[in-house]
C-alpha cells in the first residue's frame, strides 16, 4: 500500500460518509475494516429495515441526544437529514416517512442503504480493504502521520477513527477505537450499554412473555424518585422488559444500576385516564355487569392474555361477582392498572444493546471539524464519540453527520 491523504478506520455509516466526502474533495482515501465485509451493524439496524434518519428540526433533534446534544449544532449545520436522504435517493434508495418522523427505505431493506453508500464510494474510487485490523497509530510531535495495520506502516496526513462503540460486538464493535485514543492521551467516558433491554426480578414479566403493549406509559424510578417517562410500545420477555419505550428509558436505568441504586419501572396501562376517570370507568363497567364473575370483566380493561396473570397478581377471588367487588378491591385494581411495577435487577449486555453510551468526550473534539484537540490530523466520527440518542433514526444521523464533517475537514492543512 502506498501513501494516502486520508485513512478511515471502520466501514460503517460514519466511516463511509467520511471517506466519501474526503474523496469528493479530491483526496486519495483508504478505508480499513477489520471485519470481512462493510457495514455489518448497519444491516441489522431497525430490525433489518434501517431507520435512516428523523425529520425533526435540529433544535428538537438535539433534545433526544445525550449527554450533550448541543455539541452537534455545528455538525448538523454542515450536514443533516435532507443531505443524507438526497445522497441515498441519488443512488436508488426510495424512502418513506413513518410515524414519529422516522425515515425508512421503502423496500424495508437495510441492505439497500448499505449498497447505496458503497456505490457512492466506488464511484469516487475509494479503496476499501476488509479484514484489516489497525494495530497502532503513527504519531510524531502530536501530529498524525499514519497507522500500522497487519504489520504495515501506512502513511497519511489525516486519520479518521470510526470504529463504533461496544454494542453488537459480533458486528465488529468491540471498543478498538477507544484503546487507540486512550493510548495517545484521550480520556474515556465509561462505555455502557444504551437502548438495551432490562432484566426484572420475580416471574411477572416471564408470565407475560411475548405480550406486546401499545399506547402505554412507562416511568423509571431511581431510589424512589421519578427520573423519566416514555409513551408508546413495549414488550414483555422471558427475562424482563424490552420494546421502544423501555429502550428509551434504559439509559437512566443502566446509569443508576452502575451506581448500585434501586431501579423500578412502572407501567401505566391506562395513560389516557386519570385516577378519577378510571375509577368512574371501573364503576360503570362493574355496575353494568354486576352478575358476571370478576374474571369476565377484566377483558374490557386488558388484553386477554394478560387477564389471568393480572388477576393472580391482584390476589382477588375470581369467583366473586362484579357487584361484590369492594371499594378497596376497586382501588387495588385501579392502582395496578396505573402502576404495574417491576424491579430492575440488571441490564442486558452489549450483545443486545443497540448503541453505546460513553466514549471520547466531546470536550476533547472540535465540533466544527471533528478533529482531536490533542492530536493534529486525528478525527473521530460516529458511535466512538460520547454521544448517544433515543430510538428513531437519531443515532444513525449522528454517524452520517459526524462522518461527513470529519471527511470534509480533511481538506484543512
Amino acid at each position: 500500500m502506498s501513501n494516502y491523504d486520508v485513512i478511515v478506520v471502520g466501514a460503517g455509516p460514519a466511516g463511509l460518509l467520511a471517506a466519501g466526502r474526503a474523496a469528493e474533495l479530491g483526496k486519495k482515501v483508504l478505508v480499513l475494516e477489520k471485519m470481512r465485509s462493510e457495514g455489518r451493524k448497519l444491516l441489522i439496524t431497525g430490525k433489518g429495515r434501517c431507520n435512516i434518519t428523523n425529520s425533526a428540526p435540529i433544535s428538537e433533534f438535539i433534545t433526544h441526544v445525550f449527554p450533550n446534544g448541543r455539541f452537534l449544532k455545528k455538525v448538523f449545520s454542515q450536514y443533516y437529514s435532507k443531505e443524507i436522504l438526497a445522497l441515498l435517493e441519488e443512488f436508488g434508495v426510495d424512502v418513506t416517512l413513518e410515524r414519529g418522523g422516522r425515515y425508512f427505505p421503502t423496500s424495508n431493506k437495510s441492505a439497500d442503504v448499505l449498497k447505496a453508500l458503497l456505490a457512492w464510494c466506488r464511484k469516487l474510487n475509494i479503496e476499501i480493504q476488509c479484514h484489516y485490523k489497525v494495530d497502532d497509530l503513527i504519531i510524531e510531535d502530536n501530529t498524525i502521520k499514519g497507522l500500522i495495520a497487519k504489520g504495515q506502516r501506512i502513511l497519511a496526513d489525516k486519520v479518521i477513527i470510526a470504529t463504533g462503540g461496544k454494542s453488537y460486538p459480533a458486528t465488529g464493535s468491540t471498543g478498538d477505537g477507544y484503546e487507540l485514543a486512550q493510548k495517545y492521551g484521550h480520556t474515556l467516558t465509561k462505555a455502557i450499554p444504551a437502548l438495551v433491554p432490562l432484566e426484572t426480578e420475580g416471574d411477572l414479566a416471564q408470565k407475560l412473555q411475548g405480550l406486546n403493549l401499545k399506547n402505554v406509559k412507562a416511568v423509571v424510578w431511581v431510589d424512589g424518585k421519578k427520573m423519566g417517562e416514555a409513551f408508546g410500545e413495549m414488550l414483555f420477555t422471558h427475562f424482563g422488559l424490552s420494546g421502544p419505550i423501555i429502550l428509551t428509558l434504559s439509559r437512566i436505568a443502566v446509569s443508576a444500576l452502575q451506581n448500585n441504586q434501586k431501579v423500578e419501572i412502572t407501567i401505566d396501562l391506562k395513560p389516557a385516564l386519570d385516577e378519577q376517570k378510571l375509577d368512574q370507568r371501573l364503576q360503570r363497567d362493574l355496575n353494568e355487569h354486576g352478575k358476571k364473575k370478576i374474571a369476565n370483566i377484566f377483558k374490557f380493561w386488558l388484553p386477554s392474555t394478560m387477564v389471568p396473570v393480572f388477576i393472580e397478581h391482584l390476589g382477588i377471588n375470581t369467583e366473586k361477582e362484579c357487584h361484590q367487588l369492594t371499594a378497596k378491591d376497586r382501588k387495588q385494581v385501579r392502582h395496578l392498572l396505573k402502576n404495574l411495577a417491576f424491579t430492575v435487577s440488571k441490564n442486558r449486555s452489549f450483545k443486545e444493546a443497540i448503541i453505546t453510551a460513553g466514549g471520547i468526550p466531546t470536550n476533547e473534539i472540535t465540533a466544527k471539524t471533528m478533529e482531536s484537540k490533542l492530536i493534529k490530523g486525528l478525527h473521530f466520527a460516529g458511535e466512538i464519540i460520547d454521544l448517544d440518542a433515543e430510538t428513531g433514526g437519531y443515532n444513525l444521523q449522528i454517524a452520517y453527520s459526524t462522518g461527513w464533517v470529519a471527511g470534509n475537514s480533511a481538506t484543512n492543512p
